[in-house]
């Protein structure tokens, strides 16, 4: 299989299995379960899902499992969205080529949207199909990264440093906590799902997704900066105009295209003791990196 191929049936598989996860839009309140599918299905790169099921494959996890971690990963992630368009964050009109909740509905709407899609992410990870000891393993990672010391904190940062200057060091400790602590949440959560690896394997996917959340978010400002809001699927240029410091802003854009290049081989590297069994991971933080979108 191809790894276009691959990835075309891993996402068919997410697909369903967020059809499956989320509330039907005709079970009340059908307003906010109609948005809450609006806000989720059919668009995004689902990345987070990807790398879920291509980290199972290394510990054998059955395939209905990693649908289940899947979906609620992507929960999380399309939550945090939701909330950051808002006006009282990002304040944006477009988002994966389409009108945010709140401009398609309303605010009131887009913050229970979110609120319920971080709930129901938790119904997700205690399916039926996840072992007992999985459930709260998986429940834990979820949790950790997408709270005050992860995504939540990596925002509160963000929102912070609106206006002011940032050291490199101190960008990186927000885009780790903002966008990479879900990216390595997917990962480790794809490999609990399966026979739990054991320390030194950890350790290397750790490494492996270290690099490639941090690489996410440079190329997202190169992206931001040298693409168009209809590739982009979102409004181009808003960090610039919004003050916001960004990898272009603080070490330019070449520099920012020659880190993104070492943290791919970084990710490669952090492979090596899988051999070929990592492959998708491996063509995956290829993607990663040369997105164009």
């Amino acid at each position: 299989m191809t790894f276009e191929q691959w990835t075309r049936s891993v996402l068919e598989r997410v697909e369903t299995a967020l059809e499956h996860y989320l509330p039907a839009e005709t079970t009340e309140p059908a307003k906010l379960h109609e948005a809450m599918r609006y806000a989720v299905l059919g668009g995004g790169k689902r990345v987070r899902p990807l790398l879920c099921h291509a980290a199972g494959e290394l510990t054998g996890a059955r395939a209905e499992c990693l649908d289940a971690a899947a979906a609620a990963l992507e929960m999380i992630h399309v939550y945090s969205l939701v909330h950051d368009d808002m006006p009282c964050m990002d304040d944006d009109a477009l988002r994966r080529g389409k009108p945010t909740v709140h401009v398609k509905y309303d605010e009131a709407t887009a913050l229970l949207v979110g609120d319920a899609l971080q709930s129901q992410a938790f119904v997700a990870l205690t399916s039926e199909v996840l072992a007992p000891a999985q459930q709260a393993a998986l429940v834990r990672e979820l949790a950790l990264a997408s709270g005050s010391i992860g995504m939540c904190g990596g925002q509160a940062i963000d929102l912070a440093s609106v206006g002011h200057t940032l050291t490199r060091t101190q960008l990186e400790t927000m885009h780790r906590m903002k966008t990479g602590a879900l990216l390595r949440a997917a990962v480790r959560m794809g490999a609990l799902a399966g026979e739990a690896p054991d320390a030194n394997a950890m350790r290397s996917l750790d490494a492996y997704a270290a690099a490639v959340g941090l690489a996410f978010q440079v190329v997202d400002d190169i992206l931001d900066v040298t693409t168009d809001s209809a590739t982009l699927g979102k409004t181009a240029g808003k960090d610039a105009k919004d003050g916001k410091p960004t990898y272009v802003s603080i070490i330019g854009l070449d520099a920012s295209r020659s880190l993104a290049a070492q943290l791919r081989s970084d990710a490669h590297a952090a492979l090596a003791p899988f051999g070929a069994r990592a492959q998708r991971l491996a063509e995956l933080a290829d993607l990663v990196v040369n997105r164009v979108s």
